[in-house]
């Protein structure tokens, strides 16, 4: 500390300005608040008094200076703020309370299949298991993952899985993502991979179990990357009519920028899926990123939950249904000059709006790391990969 007294005084010379200094301008400290601190400064009448007042040069001068050092002293300051606040936000936000499911048994549930009548609806009272419209939101602790094995065996259940690795993605994420796979999505089932890329030539081959094979599809590349994200909703249209709808049940749609950590099971599998966007799923609805624009195909006023595009899922017929009308939505926003604020994002929480999903999935399908330790995050089934848009989006 006196070794800023000696810094600021030696400026003072420099710039002819008094050393009755405010240490308090130069050291902010912090008042506790709750779980959250706030920085209080003095007025900053008292950080610095001139004695030449009447010079115009050396006023300017002094000026300039008084402007640098604010710069330098509020740094500290705000790095303080978002160091403290960011995880006693996330904190915080996790011990809000979520709606609690009001159904008395599974069996009062719009069933997606026989399983679902099995489901525990209230074995997690710290978090909500069901919707208004009856449909299960599936959480680790409700269900038994032996009989969704053998019942989606014995109906014969088969999954097209697609992913699009489009320009640096495949590099940094693909061989990651579909081994992953192989050691935990729908393991017992047959599963087809879907791989839409740009560059066909780079897909590695990886070691598939029995009953589980690869397709790797040419696709343009989009010069943003936001074109890329919307526009793969005609592609997944395309592809169930002209090849998955022969060969599977049901279909589940990923992005590429996650790896599997855990069981993601039959469980999982209904007409229509959604799933809970990590960082909402606790707020308040009016803090959904809903896209507010009239103007756009998107528009919500108020939703039932906010769903990540990053994972959704159904039967071959519900994903075509959801994908056509999402596309048929973008594009429609494209000849009026609008732009969806979260793109595709957006226009699958409008779909999911007007056409409720017949299952939900919790956030442990899809955890985010920096989101930090949840009390009802039991087990991590996909998390988010690292995030580096800065080299993959240039």
């Amino acid at each position: 500390m006196y070794g800023a007294h000696l810094t600021v005084a030696h400026l003072s010379d420099k710039m002819n300005i008094s050393t009755n200094l405010n240490p308090l301008c130069f050291f902010p400290f912090f008042k506790a608040s709750s779980s959250l601190a706030f920085p209080y400064l003095p007025h900053k009448s008292l950080c610095l008094t001139t004695v030449d007042d009447q010079n115009p040069s050396t006023m300017g001068y002094i000026q300039k200076t008084k402007n640098v050092l604010k710069c330098v002293l509020l740094l500290p300051v705000v790095l303080c703020i978002v160091y403290f606040t960011g995880p006693s936000v996330r904190l915080m936000i996790g011990l809000l309370p979520m709606q609690r499911c009001t159904l008395g048994s599974a069996e009062m549930l719009i069933l997606d299949n026989a399983a679902d009548a099995r489901l525990d609806l209230q074995s997690r009272p710290d978090v909500q298991t069901c919707t208004s419209w009856r449909a299960p939101i599936i959480w680790e602790g409700m269900f038994d993952p032996d009989l969704y094995d053998q019942i989606h065996r014995k109906q014969g259940s088969s999954v097209a899985l697609t992913v699009f690795a489009i320009g640096r993605y495949l590099d940094a994420y693909l061989e990651a993502f579909l081994n992953s796979s192989e050691h935990h999505f729908m393991l017992g089932l047959p599963v087809s991979y879907y791989v839409f890329t740009d560059t066909p030539e780079k897909v590695k081959s990886i070691k598939l179990g029995p009953q589980r094979s690869l397709r790797v599809i040419q696709v343009q590349r989009h010069t943003r990357w936001q074109d890329i994200s919307m526009m793969r909703m005609k592609t997944i249209s395309d592809t169930i009519e002209s090849d998955i709808r022969h060969h599977c049940t049901h279909v589940f749609c990923f992005d590429v920028d996650q790896v599997f950590t855990g069981r993601f099971g039959p469980e999982a599998l209904g007409d229509s899926v959604a799933q809970l966007h990590a960082h909402y799923y606790r707020l308040p609805k009016k803090l959904f990123t809903y896209d507010r624009n009239p103007k756009s195909q998107a528009f919500i006023e108020t939703g039932d939950f906010y769903y990540h595009a990053a994972v959704f899922g159904g039967s071959w017929k519900d994903v075509k249904a959801l994908t056509e009308a999402c596309y048929k939505s973008i594009m429609e926003d494209k000849q009026n000059n609008v732009e969806a604020l979260w793109h595709d994002e957006s226009h699958l929480n409008k779909y999911f709006w007007i056409h409720k999903p017949s299952r939900i999935l919790s956030p442990e399908y899809c955890w985010d790391t920096s989101i930090r330790n949840r009390t009802d995050i039991r087990v991590f089934r996909l998390l988010w990969a690292p995030k580096h848009y800065n080299k993959l989006r240039t």
